[in-house]
C-alpha cells in the first residue's frame, strides 16, 4: 500500500516560515510561559522530550534551556527546516535530530526505540494533517508518553465562522507586516500576503474543542485549551497513571 507522505514543505516555504511567519506569531512569550507553568506543575524534572514537527526548534530550544538535564529529540520531515534547526541549536550532546515523517503511522517504529517521553511538544505542524490522521497521531503520542507525561500542541485551529477566519487573517498579516518590515523595509504588503497564503493553503485546521475531545477519548487527563488567540491555540493534557490519579485525589 502506498502511504501518503508530507510534501508541502518546500525550501521556500521553510524560509518564509523562519524569517516571517514564526517570528510574527502573536503571544510568543506567553506560549513559552504557559509551557513552563504546565511542565513545572505536572512534570518538573523531565528527562526525555520530543519536539515533534519542530520547525525551527523554538519550543524544544526553550525546554533545552529550561531543563538542563533533559535530552531532547527534534523530529521533522522537512530537511530545509532541520537545516535551520541545526544552525540554531549548534553542537549539544543532549540533542538528537531526526528526519521523520509523521504523516503516516510508520514514524512510530523509529520512536518506539526512544520511548518513553516525559514531554511531547508540537508547534504548528499537526494542523497540516487530516482529522483522521490527527486522531491517530494523538493516540500514537499517548503511547509514547511515560505515566504522567505531557502532550502540548501549539497549533492553528479552525475559526468558528468564515467572518472570524477573515479577522484572523487580517490580525496575523498585521503582525507579519510589522515583523518583516523591521528587517526588510522595502517589502510590499502584496509580497507578505502571497507568502502567508502560500503556507495557509496547505492547512487543514479543526476546531480546538473537537480536538480536545479526541484527546479525552484517547485517554488523556486534564485536557484543556490553555490559551487561544483567534486561530492560534495551545491545547493538550497528560497521560495520568492510576497511581497519579489516586495521589491527586
Amino acid at each position: 500500500m502506498n502511504e501518503k507522505k508530507s510534501k508541502w514543505q518546500t525550501k521556500e516555504i521553510a524560509q518564509t516560515y523562519v524569517e516571517g511567519v514564526r517570528g510574527a506569531i502573536p503571544g510568543a512569550n506567553l506560549q513559552l510561559e504557559v509551557i513552563s507553568k504546565i511542565v513545572n506543575a505536572w512534570y518538573p524534572l523531565p528527562s526525555k522530550i520530543i519536539d515533534l514537527g519542530c520547525g525551527d526548534g523554538i519550543l524544544g530550544r526553550f525546554l533545552l534551556d529550561e531543563y538542563p538535564t533533559a535530552h531532547i529529540i527534534f523530529a521533522d520531515f522537512s530537511e530545509p527546516m532541520l537545516e535551520k534547526l541545526r544552525n540554531r541549536i549548534g553542537s549539544d550532546k543532549r540533542v538528537t535530530i531526526i528526519n521523520i515523517d509523521f504523516a503516516t503511522s510508520s514514524w512510530i517504529n523509529r520512536m518506539e526505540m526512544e520511548k518513553p517521553f516525559d514531554i511531547v511538544v508540537s508547534g504548528f505542524a499537526i494542523h497540516h494533517q487530516s482529522d483522521e490522521r490527527k486522531r491517530d497521531l494523538y493516540a500514537e503520542i499517548h503511547g509514547l508518553l511515560s505515566d504522567g507525561g505531557i502532550f502540548l500542541n501549539l497549533d492553528q485551529v479552525s475559526s468558528a465562522t468564515v467572518s472570524i477566519g477573515k479577522l484572523f487573517d487580517s490580525f496575523f498579516l498585521d503582525h507579519m507586516q510589522r515583523f518583516i518590515t523591521n528587517n526588510r523595509p522595502n517589502i510590499t504588503m502584496h509580497e507578505i500576503e502571497e507568502a502567508y497564503y502560500q503556507d495557509k493553503k496547505e492547512n487543514i485546521p479543526a476546531p480546538v474543542e473537537r480536538q480536545c475531545q479526541w484527546l479525552r477519548d484517547i485517554g488523556f487527563e486534564d485536557v484543556d485549551c490553555f490559551f487561544k488567540i483567534f486561530e492560534l491555540a495551545m491545547f493538550g493534557g497528560r497521560k495520568t497513571s492510576n497511581h497519579c490519579i489516586q495521589a491527586n485525589a
